[in-house]
């Protein structure tokens, strides 16, 4: 058995991180899984050409999902927060670094780490 690289390491933590994320969501319908697999396999280019970026792979991972769905289902993840308004979604901050984590600029809070959001709604999708 060959050992897993740390790129590999990387790429299957910032999987299964926004895989959580999206089941949290109730949204990991097969399509929206292959959005997920669409994502690593460009990051993997990536991040072969810059072996030190692997820790901002999540983050990147969890940004290129949330653009894909927004292109074709809207908005992800909902704000679990803010109670009124129009729903909103969350952003990923930092955009480039280590621990990404959903924020809601709009009540200025850090609502949960990629990978953590099923203790922010509770499991359930936020709509």
């Amino acid at each position: 058995m060959h050992p897993v690289s740390p790129l590999e390491q990387a790429l299957h933590a910032a999987r299964a991180l926004v895989l959580a994320d999206l089941v949290a969501g109730a949204v990991a319908e097969a399509d929206v899984v292959s959005l997920v697999e669409d994502a690593v396999v460009q990051r993997r280019w990536w991040v072969e050409q810059w072996p030190e970026g692997a820790e901002y792979v999540a983050g990147l991972v969890a940004q290129d999902v949330q653009d894909a769905l927004l292109e074709r289902y809207g908005r992800w993840p909902l704000c679990p927060v803010c109670g009124s308004g129009d729903p909103h979604a969350l952003d990923v901050e930092p955009e480039l670094g280590p621990d990404p984590h959903w924020v809601c600029h709009k009540a200025g809070v850090k609502v949960a780490s990629v990978g953590a959001l099923s203790g922010a709604t509770g499991g359930m999708s936020s709509s």
